[in-house]
């Protein structure tokens, strides 16, 4: 485990996957810092929800910059570190809201050329967790955590994101290690340990690791 220490893990998945909980696990055991994805003090998000094609670009553009400051300051202090949602899945969201109509492509083609920009002065993740949840199973989630924010989530929105998803999958995973775990099976954080351990330090480069944990 000690080889961990140094390790920049990225948690990927829809919302309402469980990202937070299973960062927050993996920094408590690993003891690496771990980095939120911004929710509580997002100026934007009620904004977006209530009128999503008048704030997309606005709220993407915040995140976008919000997850670059993180992604840099794991990168620059060093020891390793667990981010929430990495910066790469920005983009998910951003060609979800065009394919929806709730985003204007000239706005769209903006996000992506200030992202190229960016990425040329980011280092990528080491390895990326990706929570794969069904969209009717984050539907589900988003209604039982009950934030007033996101009330205005909808399954087609979540169906949307959850296409793109899978092809964002495909191609990170060309350049980043990525453990792709069914979060609605049976699992331990010593599991995960284990197996990213395997996958990133005697495995040889994998484009993608399918993983299903022994049920108690």
């Amino acid at each position: 485990m000690e080889r961990l220490q140094d390790l920049f893990i990225g948690i990927a998945g829809m919302i309402g996957a469980g990202k937070s909980t299973l960062a927050t696990a993996l920094g408590e055991h690993l003891k690496l810092p771990v980095y939120y994805e911004p929710v509580a003090d997002n100026e934007y998000l009620e904004d977006f929800y209530r009128d999503t094609a008048r704030y997309s670009f606005a709220t993407q553009i915040y995140l976008l910059n919000r997850r670059f400051q993180q992604h840099q300051e794991i990168i620059w202090r060093g020891g390793g570190g667990v981010q929430d949602r990495t910066i790469y899945e920005d983009a998910v969201f951003a060609k979800t809201l065009v394919d929806l109509g709730l985003m204007e492509e000239r706005d769209y083609r903006t996000y992506l050329n200030l992202f190229r920009h960016m990425s040329n002065f980011m280092c990528r993740p080491g390895i990326i967790i990706y929570l794969d949840v069904k969209p009717e199973r984050s539907y589900e989630r988003v209604r039982m955590r009950n934030r007033d924010v996101e009330g205005g989530v909808s399954l087609e929105y979540l169906q949307a994101l959850y296409r793109e998803y899978n092809s964002f999958i495909g191609d990170i995973s060309r350049s980043v290690p990525v453990i792709r775990v069914d979060w609605d099976q049976f699992r331990t954080v010593e599991e995960m340990v284990e197996v990213i351990e395997r996958t990133y330090f005697q495995g040889s480069f994998l484009r993608e690791v399918s993983w299903t944990p022994n049920r108690a």
